[in-house]
């Protein structure tokens, strides 16, 4: 009878071994994203508008925008201030692969809870005001 308690218990500690596991190996995933994110190479308008992308801060994000900012996502025009709205705070980049153009075209993985994860290019367009009027986005190759 001894026998058949210990089974269960020896199960049980295992499950909890498995847990910990588990939850050190969603941490150190966290750590490689966040170390994957080197923003020195950013301009820093676009790293202040990144941050608080990634942050999921909608506000913050579109005051470094003209009130008439421009979106293009792979060319085409969308509404700027409806994405910004539904996909601010739900998408964000897991990694930073590339940097161009003086540090405001920014290539990486990017997650959605829609469409999963995949390669995409933010490119922000300065005004001789210091403000972004255009955001293009897209799938990168």
């Amino acid at each position: 009878m001894k026998k058949i308690l210990y089974i269960p218990l020896l199960f049980l500690m295992c499950s909890a071994c498995a847990q910990e596991k588990g939850a050190k190996k969603t941490i150190q995933t966290q750590q490689l994203t966040k170390n994957n994110m080197d923003l020195t190479k950013l301009n820093e308008t676009v790293r202040k508008a990144f941050e608080a992308w990634q942050n999921g801060n909608a506000q913050a994000f579109t005051s470094f925008f003209t009130e008439d900012a421009k979106l293009y996502d792979d060319g085409n025009p969308r509404d700027f201030k409806k994405f910004v709205k539904d996909a601010c705070g739900h998408e964000k980049f897991t990694s930073i692969d590339k940097v161009e153009d003086e540090g405001k075209a920014i290539y990486g993985q990017f997650h959605t809870e829609s469409w999963g994860d995949f390669k995409t290019y933010f490119k922000f367009k300065l005004n001789t005001e210091g403000k972004f009027d255009t955001l293009e986005i897209g799938q990168a190759n």
